[in-house]
């Protein structure tokens, strides 16, 4: 066993007499001890409401929008770009973004149609 220097003597006792003990306790009254693993469950599916599900469900809808877009399409980059769709590759798109200019962009970069809101928001602070 080993032995605690004076110099920290009451700072252990304090610790070993606080709160902490009595939340390592055994439950008292008979009550199960499942009902410790009630908070964390209860964090656990508020996070998947609360954050995970919606992240699902705008992924999905970002991959509807990215999966039908077709040739002819007027679009609006991340970076700003008007342009309109002349080629589609699997993962990437080439566009046109003014005469005889055409450029080669990731299908990822393209945020929605020309004159139409994005089709997932911008849910930054700035």
């Amino acid at each position: 066993m080993t032995t605690i220097p004076p110099m920290y003597a009451d700072s252990v006792q304090s610790l070993l007499s606080g709160p902490l003990v009595v939340a390592m306790a055994a439950p008292q009254d008979g009550a199960s001890p499942l009902m410790g693993l009630l908070p964390a469950v209860l964090i656990l599916v508020i996070f998947y409401f609360v954050l995970l599900l919606p992240m699902r469900r705008r992924q999905k809808k970002v991959q509807q929008f990215l999966d039908a877009l077709k040739v002819g399409d007027k679009v609006v980059t991340s970076g700003g770009i008007l342009a309109t769709i002349t080629r589609i590759g699997d993962s990437s798109l080439q566009v046109q973004v003014a005469e005889r200019v055409r450029i080669e962009i990731s299908r990822n970069a393209v945020v929605g149609y020309q004159g139409q809101d994005p089709v997932v928001p911008n849910q930054g602070g700035a």
